[in-house]
Parts: C-alpha cells; structure tokens; sequence
C-alpha cells in the first residue's frame, strides 16, 4: 500500500482529557497544561514528527451526568480544570513554522460576530495555519451556566450551528473584498471604503448588519473541522467540513461512517476525496511488543474507573453509575452525542458492551481504538485500518504526555516513512495548501465560497423577500 497516513495529535488546554487518571503517572506532564512552556515544547516535537496539527478539543461546561454530580469529574480533572485553546495559537506559531492548529469552539456559546474576529486574528498570527473545529456542544451544564434554559435539542444545534456558518462564511469571505486593504501611503488610504461591505444578515438565530471588523487572513476562512457523527451530523460534516473527526471503536463501524460521509459529500456537490476523515486512535510503543505490553499495563495501573465512567457518561447523556457492572449498555435516548451511543449499542452486531468493560476501555484513550505494540506491528494495524476503512488517518490520543507523543515521532514515524506511507516533509503554504494543495481559500465547490459575492446575495434576498410579500398579499 502506497497510499500516505496522516496524524493530528488529539490534546486539550486541561489536566485529564482522554486517559482519566493518568495525570498522576510520574511522567506524565498534562499538570503543566497552564504553562505555555509545556505547548511549546509538544509543538516541537510534532513538527519534528511531521503532524499535520495538533487538534485541541474544549468544553464549555462540566461533566456532571454520572452520578448525578461533577464530584469525580473535579476530583480526577476530567476535563476540569480547563483553559481556552484559542490562545494557544500565537504562541505555537512562534515556534514551528509548518504545524497546523486546530481549534475546538461551539456555535452554541459564542456570538458568531466577536468569534469571526478571534479566528481572524489567529490565523492571522499564524500565517495561515489555523484550522477551526466546529462543535455544537452537548454538556447541559454548558447551556445552564451561560445563561440559557438548557441544551436545545440536539437536531436544533445543528440548525443553529447552519445559519452560525452562514454569518462567518459572510463575514470572513464577502465582507472585505480582494484588494480592499490597499496601505496607500502617498493617498493616505490604508483601506478603499468602496470595497468594504455591510453583510446585512438577518435571521433566525442572529442578526448581524454590519462589517466584518478584521482584514482578511491568509485563508479567510480556516480549515474546517467537525466531528458530526450522528445522521444529522453526518449532513452539516458533509456540507461544510473538510477534515471530519470521528471516534469509531471498530474496523466495521468506522467503514461504514467514511463510505457513508464521503457519499453524502459527492451528493452536496463536493469533492469527497477532498474530505479527510481522521479516526481516535491511541498507540502505545515499544521497542519490541513485550516493551509495549509491559507500558500498557503500567499506564492501565493509573487509570479511573469512575474517570473513565464520567467522560462515558458525559459523552452519551447516559448516567451509568446506576447500572451494575455486568449490565449491557442499552441504547437510550439522549441530547448528547447520539453518535456514541448508537456505536456502542448497536454499531457493530459482534460486540456487546457491559459498563465495566466500558470503563476499562475508556480508562487509556477514552473513546478510540488502543493499538499496544513494536513499531512495526502498530505500523502494519494502522494500514490495515486504512486499507479496511478508506480512513485518512488519525487524531492520535495522549496516555502520558508528551511521552505518548515523543514515541510516536521517534519509533513510529521513521517505520512509516520506511515503508513510503507518511510524509517526509512538509508541503509549502497555508495549513489548506499543506492539506490539500491548490489555493489558500475554500474550494469552489466548497458552500462558504458563494458567500463571496455578498452583491449578488443581497439581490437574491431581495428578490425572494419580495416575492414572499407579493404571495402574502
């Protein structure tokens, strides 16, 4: 097999985020997640390892459904304490020149208007390398701490999540045409007013008249991420991501996501082998496969039961401190992530779940597959994964960081790399360039790079606006 393998590299600005417990490994560093040393210092070694990124997740909120309470989640730092990833990005780019950055924000709790702004300054900093994961949220305590009555439903994020796109696609792609900024010193013109237009959005769910208050960056519009798994999900990831997140536990049920995301790509007009799609996955390497098995079973001596039991509790909506152990996880339903549940309860017909096997699975790297051998018996299971799936790659999950990490680059990438299926060097470019090739913004095929020609819009709405009065009256 010839074809390349990517990496991202799955962290998150906290102390516990996939791996629950192990923050007290002796090696473990993710204590220094407030440090911007600490950043560096992984960024160092991804770009040394030829990642594609590093793929920050965030919540807003807390996981407080097992049990009823966020006793254990604050006790183990599951995902609490937690700091914001955005402003992790200038300093990274001050210390790789090529690693792209990929940023978790919600449509749910943040005005599209000041957050069109902040990815416009990030990518700004980083010239071009900020890639934008887009997530709907799924923590009720999210929702009740920003002032709402609760989580809307889960089909309804998704529709907010739409129009949310469709005041940054304005904004960051027709509000400032090419050549507005034009820093005339002689005419004392920095900006030609004539080429900066109001985007005069109203909708539904937000109202935005005015400017977009940023000049563009280098991609406009940065990378887009999503992680929608679920059907409704798979319809917005389809439409408008082009690097797609998923956390599939098996061959069989993440086959089934890529062949089916990819056919609802090439129906909405895209190109679906421009869609890269990135698989949870956590590696643990050895010297030799006795070397891995022993450091698995030491990283498993660190993990949480109840840790493990929050986050799978948190992620599905479902309490499962109520069940024994030995129970099977039932499908339920919920307004949190509706993918997870239907991939342990049904996804794959040859495996059943009990909730202490659940726990045990998710104690080192939460929700992905764990592969635990020699650099060559993990190289020849991941492109087993990609010749069995059609995946792209995989979002590599920490036990010990940057152990987990440091690994990877030094035992595993030089097998890789061996065998003629990862990436040697860098591509020149903005992180859509490296990713893709052709230009630094959205394909023409791409729905954001419509919203180009804010002229032709507004004539539209128009248009329909008056047509609606002429039927009314």
């Amino acid at each position: 097999m010839t074809r390349q393998i990517r990496f991202n590299a799955f962290d998150m600005n906290c102390v516990g985020h996939q791996s629950p417990g192990l923050w007290a490994h002796p090696r473990d560093r993710s204590w220094q997640y407030k440090d911007l040393e600490y950043w560096t210092d992984v960024a160092r070694i991804l770009e040394r390892g030829i990642f594609d990124g590093i793929f920050v997740a965030d919540v807003i909120g807390y996981y407080d459904v097992y049990q009823g309470t966020a006793h254990h989640a604050i006790q183990q730092a599951a995902q609490i304490p937690v700091n914001d990833p955005i402003q992790l990005v200038s300093a990274l780019s001050l210390v790789t020149k090529h690693l792209g950055f990929g940023i978790t924000a919600s449509t749910g709790f943040e005005h599209p208007y000041p957050f069109a702004r902040r990815l416009a300054t990030a990518d700004h900093h980083s010239k071009g390398r900020l890639g934008w994961n887009i997530v709907t949220s799924y923590l009720e305590s999210g929702a009740r701490n920003t002032g709402t009555a609760g989580l809307p439903r889960h089909n309804d994020r998704y529709e907010v999540a739409d129009e949310y796109l469709e005041v940054i696609y304005k904004l960051l792609e027709g509000s400032w045409e090419e050549g507005a900024v034009q820093r005339d010193r002689g005419r004392r013109i920095f900006t030609d007013p004539s080429k900066v237009h109001e985007i005069r959005h109203q909708g539904k769910y937000f109202s935005v008249p005015g400017y977009h208050l940023s000049e563009p960056s280098p991609q406009r519009t940065p990378v887009l991420y999503q992680a929608g798994a679920s059907g409704r999900g798979r319809d917005f990831a389809s439409r408008h991501a082009e690097c797609v997140f998923v956390a599939a536990p098996t061959k069989t049920v993440l086959r089934n996501y890529v062949a089916d995301v990819r056919k609802r790509a090439a129906a909405a007009g895209r190109d679906p082998r421009k869609l890269y799609v990135y698989n949870l996955q956590t590696v643990i390497l050895g010297e030799t496969d006795a070397a891995a098995a022993a450091k698995f079973e030491e990283y498993r001596s660190y993990a949480s039961y109840d840790g493990s039991l929050v986050f799978m509790s948190g992620w599905t909506g479902i309490d499962f401190g109520q069940y024994a152990p030995t129970e099977l996880v039932r499908k339920a339903e919920t307004n949190a992530i509706v993918s997870i549940v239907d991939a342990l309860a049904e996804g794959d017909p040859d495996k059943k779940w009990t909730v202490e096997e659940l726990a045990a699975w998710g104690g080192v790297g939460g929700l992905g597959p764990v592969i635990v051998g020699s650099p060559s018996t993990v190289a020849d299971i991941l492109q087993e994964w990609v010749e069995d799936t059609d995946v792209d790659g995989f979002n590599l999950a920490y036990a010990v960081t940057p152990e987990s990490f440091e690994d990877v680059v030094n035992l595993l990438v030089p097998e890789l790399q061996r065998r003629g299926v990862y990436p040697t060097d860098y591509k020149p470019g903005t992180l859509r360039e490296k990713l893709f090739g052709g230009e630094a913004y959205l394909s023409s095929d791409h729905p954001g790079a419509q919203f180009r020609d804010l002229a032709a819009i507004h004539r539209r709405e128009a248009e329909t606006a008056k047509s609606q009065l002429l039927v009314a009256v």
